[in-house]
This record gives C-alpha cells, structure tokens and sequence, in this order.
C-alpha cells in the first residue's frame, strides 16, 4: 500500500505535538508547585534570576524555561536572555481567579496515571471506580479547574441567564448545590447573595469535610455542607437547585432528576452545568471534545458504572440530558440559558 507522505507528516507533526504536551504535564505542575509561573508572571527573567527568587537550581530552571517557551507557555527574548510570561499566558497559569486555571486541569491528568492499571483492568472487565477510589490531586484538580469557570461565569452570566433566578437569591432563597465537590460553587454563590441559605450536597464524605473547610476559612455562615445521595437527600421546598458539572457522573441521574423535581417549590428552578457537547460523536471530534472524551473514559464513565449507572459520559448532549432531565425526571420546561467553549448551561423547571 503506497503511503501518502504528506499526510503522514501531517500526522508525525501532531503526534509530535501531543507528545511534547504530554512529557511537559509534569513541568507544568513543578512550575505550578515551585511558584516559577508567578515569578515570570512578575515581568522579564533569566534563569539565574528565576533560580535565585524561588530557591531553586539553576540547572534545571534553564531546562524547564526552554522547554515552556518551545511549547508556547512563556516568551523568550534571545537579546537579553530573559523569559517572561504574556498576559494571557499569566491569566492562565499564574493567576488561580483567572477564567481558566490550567495547573489545575493537569492535577487531574496527574490522577489518570496514578489509575491506568485501574483503568487497564476495566477496559477488560468492564467494571467502574468510585471518586472516592481516585488519588486526591483529581479532588484538588478538579476544584481548581472548575472554580475558574465559575468565577467567570457563575454569577456574571450562568445565573442572569435564568429568568429570575438571580432576584430571588438578592431577596432570600433556599438554594441546594448537589453534587459540590469541594464546594467552590456553593461558596462562591453564598458569598453573592448573603439574604439566601445554601446547601452543599455530596456523597464523597472526604469531599464534604474539605468544602467545610473552605466555608470557615471564607467566613461564610449561610452555606453548609451534608454528605448525602443525589436521589436522597431531605431537604425540600427549595427555591433552587444545581448540578455544576456532575450530572453525567452519576449512577443515577434520572432518579437524581426526580428528585430534585420533588425537592423543589412548584415555582423554583432547576440549573444543569454539562461539559459543552453536541449530540452526536462527529459533533464533538475537536479540541475540547478530545480533553472531555478522555476524561470521561477514565473518570467519569467509571464512577457511573461502580454503581451500575447508564454512563452517560462527559458527552451526553443535549438531547440525551433532556431526556434524563423531562421524561424521565418529570420537569417540563427545559431549555439551554446560555453556554461557554466548555460548558451548557441548562434550565429546568418543574
């Protein structure tokens, strides 16, 4: 079979792309760990200079600034010999309140190495892993990633989005975050609206003492945070409701639907945050469908299917969660609100 060259250099330069990606994840995180992104993020610097703030070697502060600014991650001045970050690329990864926090995001591909052969063995069995199961630089990774979109987005665009949802929280609402992690979305809307009450509601107990803590160390006294299941918890006659993010996770996220219908007010709102999909495979073949189909092989459709779940996977689409969400969890206005490259934004009521 005759091999077409150009498209096999074609190929080669991508493969060789990933592959400096992938071998510079753990440069990424030691630049992160060691603050060399917030010194470069100060202005201007060379690798003397860089070693000297931050108490580190020279030697290999010389390596790892080649290696960033071969992968376009920090600017290099060949006159001066100096290194420095652009201002997108500080937003990005000095800045943790930036829109996007990528050393964040690595901390969870740190995770997918510690659970390969986990993960080995359920492509093979066909069995599922807990959150719980999972290394915790996921949980801090996962917090950091996803808090930068909230910071972004939450209270600025997400909530305004929905009809009335952000005056009732001004007045005084009783508002629930299932499925809360470490809580960086309950605190964030607790602290926006103080005349409302919160609730953070997760099954990973380790998750909820941490989001406990997060809530003292803010100083926030109208949130707290219970260790229950989505289809379970007690609270009801809530004026809100949200999935951030976790919908698609869950073991049962019809039953999950349900009952959050049953918890909320005959007037009260129901808001879905899902990875931003289309409904069909060929639709999300791109750059963010590549990140979210990964992380959905190794993290998510695991931890459905631990439970028995129908692994609805972080590209379940629209289409698919209106279904989850109306016929099978009894809402019957739904709608998307708004969406971001990374997220849809979904609106239910009951």
């Amino acid at each position: 079979m005759a091999i077409n060259e150009s498209r096999l250099n074609e190929f080669l330069g991508k493969a060789v792309g990933d592959l400096g990606a992938a071998v510079s994840a753990v440069l990424i995180l030691i630049g992160d760990e060691l603050g060399l992104y917030r010194e470069l993020a100060r202005g201007p610097l060379t690798s003397t200079e860089l070693a000297t703030r931050t108490g580190t070697n020279e030697r290999y502060i010389r390596e790892w600034l080649a290696n960033q600014a071969a992968g376009g991650y920090a600017e290099y001045d060949a006159a001066s010999g100096k290194y420095s970050l652009s201002e997108e690329q500080a937003l990005c990864l000095a800045n943790p309140n930036g829109p996007v926090d990528l050393p964040g995001a690595y901390s969870i591909v740190q995770d997918l190495f510690h659970i390969k052969q986990r993960a080995v063995e359920n492509f093979r069995t066909g069995k599922g892993m807990e959150w719980g199961e999972h290394h915790p630089c996921l949980f801090h990774g996962t917090e950091r990633f996803f808090r930068a979109g909230y910071n972004a987005n939450l209270l600025g665009s997400w909530l305004p989005a929905l009809d009335g949802v952000s005056g009732k929280l001004t007045s005084g609402a009783r508002a629930a975050d299932v499925g809360c992690g470490h809580g960086a979305s309950t605190i964030l809307m607790a602290q926006a609206f103080p005349n409302s009450e919160f609730i953070g509601i997760d099954y990973h107990d380790a998750s909820i003492q941490t989001a406990r803590a997060r809530a003292a160390e803010a100083g926030v006294r109208n949130v707290k945070f219970e260790t229950a299941d989505a289809t379970s918890y007690p609270q009801n006659g809530l004026d809100f409701i949200a999935f951030f993010d976790c919908l698609h996770d869950m073991a049962d996220p019809s039953g999950a639907a349900r009952h959050a219908r049953a918890a909320l007010k005959s007037d009260g709102v129901c808001m879905i945050v899902e990875p931003f999909a289309g409904d069909n495979v060929q639709s999300n073949l791109n750059p963010v469908g590549r990140v979210y189909y990964g992380a959905s092989s190794l993290v998510c459709v695991p931890v459905s299917l631990a439970r028995g779940g129908p692994a609805l996977g972080a590209q379940a689409g629209e289409k698919r969660l209106r279904k989850v969400v109306v016929d099978d969890g009894g809402f019957t206005r739904f709608r998307r609100a708004t969406e971001t490259p990374f997220n849809i934004v979904l609106e239910a009521r009951p």
